[in-house]
């Protein structure tokens, strides 16, 4: 069901994309491939005089990680087709090689924050980073649907809707069930 009609006119301002692709690597690995675009639907006066045209980015900046199984990141890249501040916002892009060795499920929102927070970091590749975990858990979502081992769905009380002990969960995850009442006892 969309949002409800707007109650006043309006005119746009801002539009930010972001974009997420995932790839599965004959390697054995997966790419998931992140893009941020910002635009604005009017022109301005740009710091050199020239003017910034209506629609074209302001910001367009990717980010590659690419995960194992664990979904642990193997490899990282950031780049820049457009940046204010040119070439003083995409110096910043070797540095996102340091996602290499988190894990995107285990305190990487928190891991990120810590190593490129405020000046550290870009703000707009840092954003991208927050939506790279649940890409993830998509991209890998065909396969532990199957879960041949048995082992809990690891996306079980990652959000309200699956919460153990809700209804979703006792219908479509029953073995993992657990009524409120023995979920508070415990």
């Amino acid at each position: 069901m969309p949002l409800s009609p707007p109650t006043s006119p309006r005119q746009p301002l801002h539009t930010r994309s972001i974009r997420v692709q995932s790839y599965a690597r004959e390697d054995g690995l997966w790419d998931l491939e992140a893009e941020l675009i910002d635009t604005k639907s009017y022109e301005f006066p740009l710091h050199d005089g020239q003017v910034h045209p209506a629609g074209a980015p302001i910001h367009h900046m990717h980010l590659r990680v690419t995960i194992d199984a664990q979904f642990t990141i193997t490899d990282a890249q950031a780049a820049y087709d457009a940046a204010p501040y040119g070439e003083f916002c995409s110096a910043i892009a070797p540095d996102y090689g340091d996602l290499v060795g988190l894990n995107l499920l285990h305190q990487f929102r928190q891991r990120v924050r810590e190593r490129f927070g405020r000046t550290a970091g870009c703000t707009h590749i840092t954003e991208l980073t927050n939506v790279l975990p649940t890409a993830a858990v998509q991209t890998m979502a065909g396969q532990r649907r199957q879960n041949p081992d048995g082992q809990r769905p690891f996306q079980l009380d990652g959000c309200h809707a699956l919460r153990v002990d809700g209804p979703a969960v006792q219908k479509h995850y029953a073995p993992w069930y657990v009524s409120p009442a023995e979920r508070h006892e415990s």
